[in-house]
């Protein structure tokens, strides 16, 4: 029987007491295989006869449910336990099932899993990546999953990209899993340390990519055999004596996950490992050296003492920089070593150079802390490693947080492969189907919408200096929002939705801002985005997770308008933003507004910005739109292949990085 129907009875399960994959190291020649044959197979598909077939099924065996009291209903769920763990999750007893949670929905939510729903998860179920649009009801479908696999008795974690919407996912879904008998919890980063074994315990437990990660990390660090000094120290700092009967944060293990937002997590926060450090104190010494750095650093010149790629955000020195640190007194003696001269210097030229306050990092009273770029949220108990975050600390002059040093260190990648199987969900998966079933052996399965898609998207706006786009966009969202439309306008960086918001107010209308700065308000400010008139400027955040509810009214008007003000990277997550607008078979619109200095096209498609930068001076205005997707697509293409070799080079360093620290999975 194949592992999609039977995943907790797989060949390459772990050598332990919990249900957890063994660790293991993909040979070239398996990788050259795969690869090859992830050019011959379709990317991506859609619900076959089979899928269909199985969700009629569904929805007639859900006919008979019906006439059933909620005891007998409960009771007839149950039963088929005992078949599921024989047979595997397949057949007449998973289809009951499902019938049984679209009813038991039904009852406690007041909604009814429509086809699409049942499809996708039943497609879950069995470890694909489903692909539905922005507003079609991804919370819902969840509940399939994670009943169908909870009854078998195997641990479910329902992963999400952040706190709110773990608690509101568990919140909505509790009534229902309760129904049934299921016991369930949350975990944040809020959720106290010595709580977190008993909510593990649970049959299905709502959490964050990043909380699951490193409790896993910790659970390795306080088990595992190996009797380094770096292990000392992480067992005594986790109150562990290493041995077998420690006490386990994951208690039962790594079974089943259902990824919200998969793209999110296993795509864009996969080029950055998670790493578990010990801090060591900074001391007034560590940060004059900084500080002396960052002024040799300021008296150099690009392309005479160094070189700079802001494409792969990385510099090299080139030789006349080495005459200049052999003039270098050491202010501390760990700056002695040529070797680490080199290294302080380059640190404090990124620091200078290649890191922008309000695009990278923001400052708050508690110091620096960093901006996801492909979120905009800020990412709590981050530093960049090396020592640059206490060079970019000295450069603003603000606290010196200590130096860390690295515990342990795993990727997503790498984490999530040690589940039994997964699976995830998203609206934007068609771009990256084939690094998804080539890194992670996950088909992606593309679901149609419930309704028909009413948005219109205007042709993409293209200017040749960014003050005209600017002008365009507080001129258009002022008159869209004088109509009695809501507007969300898109950035790509705070800095950018500050300036557009203080160009808005300065002309009249007075938008509210949702950024980095305000993402603890993040909920309350996209559910009122919708009000008549209303003006929302935020950064990419505010291209996943909440609903931008808007009434028959406005909907009337032409619904909520979306502006981008700058393409992003991945074109996924324009498609996100955009995705806000028209919900449910609702009305909307979306409109695009670039230029041609935007950091995307002078990066990643200089000769041709140089072409059109010489017709924007003969053609007055904006430059016509099929030259603005041509660049775009140029631009995102160079941008996304980048990306992969990223992710690709992420993976080697971290398995050759967890053979050097010792801390193989298959060691504990």
């Amino acid at each position: 029987m194949s592992d999609a129907a039977r995943p907790w009875q797989t060949s390459e399960r772990a050598d332990t007491a919990e249900p957890e994959r063994r660790a293991l190291t993909p040979r070239r020649s398996d990788e050259l295989v795969r690869t090859a044959l992830s050019y011959l197979r379709r990317a991506t598909r859609g619900p076959g006869l089979r899928a269909r077939i199985e969700t009629g099924a569904v929805i007639r065996i859900g006919r008979r449910l019906a006439a059933l009291d909620d005891v007998a209903l409960v009771a007839e769920v149950r039963a088929q336990a005992p078949l599921l763990l024989a047979r595997g999750l397949r057949g007449r007893p998973m289809r009951i099932v499902a019938a049984g949670v679209r009813e038991m929905t039904f009852r406690r939510l007041q909604m009814r899993h429509h086809p699409v729903q049942i499809t996708g998860g039943l497609a879950l179920t069995r470890g694909q990546i489903v692909e539905m649009a922005t507003g079609e009801g991804k919370t819902i479908t969840t509940l399939i999953p994670a009943v169908l696999v909870a009854l078998t008795g195997v641990p479910v974690h329902v992963i999400t990209v952040n706190k709110y919407l773990a608690r509101r996912d568990a919140e909505t879904l509790a009534p229902v899993l309760e129904a049934f008998g299921l016991t369930h919890g949350v975990i944040t980063e809020e959720t106290e340390h010595h709580l977190r074994p008993a909510i593990y315990g649970s049959d299905v437990v709502f959490t964050t990519n990043s909380d699951v990660t490193f409790d896993y990390l910790r659970d390795r660090l306080a088990l595992g055999r190996d009797r380094t000094a770096l292990a000392a120290i992480a067992r005594r700092m986790l109150g562990g004596d290493g041995g077998r009967d420690s006490a386990r944060i994951l208690t039962r293990g790594l079974g089943f996950a259902v990824i919200d937002e998969v793209d999110s997590i296993l795509i864009d926060e996969a080029q950055t490992p998670l790493i578990i450090t010990v801090e060591r104190p900074g001391g007034d010494a560590a940060r004059a050296a900084d500080e002396v750095m960052l002024a040799l650093a300021a008296t150099l010149d690009p392309g005479t003492h160094f070189q700079l790629d802001r494409k792969a955000r990385s510099l090299r020195l080139l030789p006349p920089a080495a005459d200049v640190l052999a003039g270098l007194v050491p202010p501390i003696p760990a700056l002695i070593p040529e070797m680490a001269r080199r290294e302080a210097l380059v640190q404090a030229l990124s620091a200078l150079h290649l890191y922008a306050r309000d695009e990278d990092y923001i400052v708050t009273e508690d110091g620096l802390a960093i901006v996801d770029e492909f979120t905009g949220r800020v990412m709590p108990d981050r530093q960049w490693q090396s020592g640059l975050h206490q060079m970019i600390e000295a450069k603003e002059r603000v606290e010196r947080s200590g130096s860390r040093e690295t515990l342990a260190q795993i990727t997503y990648q790498t984490f999530f492969a040690r589940y039994l199987w997964f699976a995830g969900m998203t609206g934007t998966a068609r771009e990256v189907a084939r690094e998804l079933r080539l890194s992670h052996r996950r088909p992606v399965l593309r679901l149609p919408t419930h309704r028909r898609i009413r948005r219109r998207m205007a042709r993409t706006r293209l200017y040749g200096r960014a003050e005209n786009r600017w002008v365009a966009v507080a001129r258009d969202a002022a008159r869209i929002a004088g109509s009695g439309r809501p507007v969300l306008i898109g950035t790509r960086s705070v800095a950018a939705s500050e300036a557009i918001a203080e160009r808005l107010r300065a002309a009249g209308p007075s938008p509210v801002v949702l950024n980095a700065r305000q993402d603890a308000d993040e909920a309350g400010i996209v559910a009122e985005a919708g009000a008549p008139g209303r003006i929302t400027v935020a950064t990419n955040m505010a291209g996943r997770g909440t609903d931008i509810p808007v009434t028959d009214a406005v909907e009337a008007k032409g619904g909520l308008h979306v502006m981008l003000t700058e393409f992003h990277s991945s074109s996924r997550i324009d498609r996100q933003l955009i995705g806000r607008s028209a919900r449910q078979g609702q009305r909307g619109s979306a409109a695009a507004y670039v230029s041609l200095e935007d950091p995307l096209f002078a990066d990643m498609a200089p000769g041709m910005v140089r072409v059109l930068r010489a017709l924007s001076a003969r053609w007055p205005g904006r430059l016509p739109s099929p030259l603005a997707e041509l660049l775009r697509n140029l631009a995102q293409a160079r941008s996304e292949r980048r990306g992969r070799k990223r992710r690709a080079d992420t993976v080697r360093r971290a398995r050759k990085q967890d053979k050097a620290l010792g801390f193989r999975p298959d060691n504990i």
